[in-house]
C-alpha cells in the first residue's frame, strides 16, 4: 500500500528552475537506461509526478516502459488538452485499462462513434425529475445505515462510507429491488473490481496477477447478477426510477436494444462516474471539517437553517446547501478521486511552444496540479470559501479537474455531488464527528485515492439546538434570499464545447434555454429580462459542466435597441 502526505511533499517544493522553450519537450531526471522512468511509475506515480512538476514546472518528459510520456501541469495546460477534439488527443487508448470492467465493445473498447451513443443513454437518468427521486433515495438510506447507532460510537468512516455509496448507488442504478434483495456480495465483487485498476494496468492490464484475476472472475459474476434483475423486469413488466430502467429502455440509432453483457457495462461506468467519487470524498469532507473547526461550524449552521426551513432534505433542499458545496469541491481540490487523466496524441500536438509526436501519452494530474501555490492561495490549507460566487470568478475555469474537463467531463458529477451533499446534510444534522486516528494521509493503491485505514471516527449525538437565523420569505434554490430584480441588463454565453446536455439550465429557466434532440443548449432569449435574472443564474450555477456564463451588458440607452431575439451566444 502506498500511503504519503501531500502536504509534506508540497511543503518542501522548491522553486520552479527557469527553462527555455523548444521543439521537444524537457526531460524528467532520474531514467534508467533502457526502462527510463518505469520503476519509479509503478513503485510511486503520485511522488514521480510531483517530482517532475517541482523540478520542471507545466512540462515535464518521462519514460514509462515502450511509452513516450508528456505530464503536463497547470489550467493552461488542461485547457488545451480538454479543448483539443478526440481526433488530436483520445482518451480510448489510455482508457483500455478499463476493457476488464466495462467489456469489450463498450465505453472506452468502442469506436468513437458508438461510445457517444452509449454514454448518451445515460443522460436520460441524469435529468430533473430523476435526480429528485435520488435525493429522496439517498437520505433513505443513510436514514437506515445510522438507525442503530444509538447516541455515540465509533466507525471506520472509510468503511463506513464505501459500504453507504454502494448501497445508495446500487439503489439508484439498479432499482428498489435489487437493493434490497443484495447481500454483502454485491460490495465484495464491486470492491474487487475496483481493486483491480491500478497504474501498472496501464503498462498490461492482463499481467496474470490476483488482483486482475479476481476483477475478471468479478466482473462475470456482476454480469449473472445484473442480468437476473434485467431478465425479472422484463418477465414482470415493471419498471422503475433508475438507471437500469433508462438502460432497459434505450435503443441504438438502429433501433437495436443492450444486451444484458452492454447494460452491465453502462452501469458499472456510471457506478464508477459516481460511487468512488461519493465515496472517498465524503469520507475526505467530513475528516477536513473535523479537521477545520470554524468551516464546520459555517457548514453546520447551514445544515441546521435549511432542516428548519424546510424539514426535508430534498432537491431544493440540497441546491440551497451552498456551504456544503463548497466544502465538497474543496474536498475535491485537495483530494481528487483520480489522480491521474490521460490522453493520447493522434495527431502531433503542441503547447507552449513544445510538439508532442504521435503516439505521446499526454498526462494530466489533478492531484498535483489543484495544489500548485502559484495557482492557489494557501494551496495545501482546506478553503471552501475560495468557491463561493466572488471568489470562484478569478478562478481559471480549467484550475480544477477532479472531474476531468472539456466534453468528457464526467457524465455523473452532478449526481455524485448531489450524493456527497445528502448523506452530508443528514449526518451533519444528527451528530457531532471527531477523529480517533493518527493523521489521516492517503491510499494510492489503485487510480481512486482514499483516505489510508485504519480511519477511526467518534460519533455523537447532538444536542437539540436552534438556528442561527429565523428563515425568511421564499428563497431562491440558487441565490439564497428573495431580491428585487437585477435592473442590469445582461446576456448569456455558452461554452457549448463543454455542454453535455444534462438540461438542468431548461429545468432551472425553460424561458430562456432549450435542449435540443441534438444534445445542444439553445438559448430562446440570448438577453433575458432582467426579471429572470435569478432563474438565469440558477441555470449557471446548476449547469454540472460549466457551459454557461453571465455578461453584464452597458447601461447606456442605446444598447436598449439591440435585438433580443433567439441565438446562441458561444466561445
Amino acid at each position: 500500500m502506498q500511503t504519503s502526505s501531500v502536504s509534506d511533499r508540497t511543503a518542501r517544493r522548491a522553486p520552479l528552475p527557469e527553462r527555455t522553450s523548444g521543439p521537444n519537450p524537457p526531460r524528467l531526471s532520474g531514467g534508467l537506461p533502457v526502462i527510463g522512468h518505469t520503476l519509479e511509475f509503478v513503485r510511486s506515480t503520485i511522488d514521480l509526478l510531483f517530482r517532475a512538476q517541482r523540478e520542471l514546472g507545466e512540462v515535464a518528459g518521462l519514460r514509462v516502459a515502450n511509452k513516450n510520456m508528456v505530464a503536463l501541469f497547470g489550467p493552461e495546460a488542461h485547457e488545451a488538452v480538454f479543448r483539443a477534439p478526440d481526433s488530436q488527443l483520445n482518451p480510448a487508448d489510455a482508457y483500455k485499462i478499463m476493457t476488464p470492467v466495462f467489456g469489450k465493445n463498450m465505453i472506452y473498447d468502442a469506436p468513437p462513434e458508438r461510445m457517444d451513443e452509449q454514454l448518451k443513454m445515460l443522460l436520460p437518468a441524469l435529468k430533473d425529475q430523476r435526480m429528485r427521486t435520488y435525493a429522496e433515495i439517498i437520505v433513505e438510506e443513510v436514514e437506515t445505515s445510522i438507525a442503530d447507532w444509538g447516541d455515540e460510537g465509533e466507525i471506520d468512516l472509510v468503511d463506513y462510507c464505501r459500504v453507504l455509496t454502494n448501497y445508495t448507488s446500487a439503489h439508484c442504478l439498479l432499482g428498489r429491488e435489487f437493493r434490497h434483495d443484495m447481500t454483502h456480495e454485491f460490495a465484495e465483487v464491486y470492491h474487487a473490481l475496483e481493486r483491480g485498476i491500478t497504474p501498472l494496468a496501464y503498462i498490461n492490464a492482463h499481467l496474470p496477477l490476483p488482483s486482475f484475476r479476481a476483477r475478471d472472475k468479478a466482473r462475470v459474476r456482476l454480469v449473472g447478477m445484473i442480468g437476473e434483475i434485467v431478465e425479472a423486469r422484463r418477465r414482470s413488466g415493471g419498471k422503475g426510477e433508475d438507471f437500469l430502467q433508462t438502460l432497459i429502455e434505450a435503443r441504438y440509432q438502429s433501433g437495436m436494444a443492450l444486451t444484458n453483457h452492454e447494460i452491465t457495462g453502462m452501469l458499472l461506468a456510471a457506478m464508477f462516474a459516481g460511487h468512488h467519487t461519493s465515496s472517498v470524498t465524503t469520507a475526505w469532507t467530513l475528516l477536513e471539517l473535523m479537521r477545520n473547526p470554524a468551516c464546520r461550524r459555517t457548514v453546520v449552521e447551514q445544515v441546521d437553517d435549511l432542516h428548519a426551513k424546510s424539514g426535508v432534505v430534498s432537491l431544493e433542499f440540497l441546491q440551497g446547501f451552498t456551504e456544503g458545496e463548497w466544502a465538497v469541491m474543496e474536498a475535491l481540490r485537495l483530494h481528487p478521486p483520480l489522480f491521474l487523466l490521460i490522453r493520447v496524441v493522434k495527431r502531433e500536438f503542441e503547447f507552449k511552444d513544445y510538439r508532442f509526436a504521435v503516439g505521446t501519452w499526454l498526462l494530466l494530474s489533478p492531484s498535483v496540479s489543484q495544489r500548485i501555490p502559484e495557482v492557489f492561495a494557501d494551496a495545501d490549507g482546506f478553503d471552501p470559501q475560495r468557491f463561493s460566487a466572488d471568489r470562484i470568478k478569478t478562478m481559471h475555469p480549467f484550475a480544477t479537474i477532479a472531474f476531468g474537463g472539456g466534453r468528457h467531463k464526467c457524465l455523473g458529477n452532478a449526481f455524485a455531488r448531489l450524493q456527497i451533499k445528502a448523506i452530508l446534510a443528514t449526518l451533519l444534522h444528527r451528530y457531532e464527528f471527531s477523529s480517533t486516528s493518527d493523521p489521516i494521509g492517503s491510499d494510492f493503491h489503485g487510480l481512486v485515492i482514499g483516505p489510508s485505514q485504519p480511519c477511526r471516527v467518534r460519533y455523537r449525538r447532538r444536542q437539540p439546538h436552534t438556528t442561527r437565523r429565523t428563515p425568511g420569505p421564499v428563497e431562491s434554490r440558487a441565490t439564497g434570499p428573495a431580491r428585487a430584480a437585477d435592473p442590469i441588463p445582461f446576456k448569456v454565453v455558452c461554452d457549448l464545447d463543454l455542454c453535455q446536455s444534462h438540461a438542468a439550465c431548461m429545468s432551472e429557466a425553460p424561458e430562456v434555454f432549450r435542449v435540443g434532440r441534438v444534445g445542444k443548449v439553445s438559448l430562446i432569449q440570448e438577453r433575458p429580462s432582467p426579471e429572470l435574472r435569478a432563474k438565469v443564474e440558477a441555470a449557471v450555477k446548476h449547469c454540472p459542466t460549466g457551459t454557461l456564463r453571465i455578461e453584464e451588458l452597458p447601461t447606456k440607452p442605446e444598447a436598449s435597441n439591440e435585438s433580443t431575439g433567439p441565438g446562441v451566444v458561444h466561445t
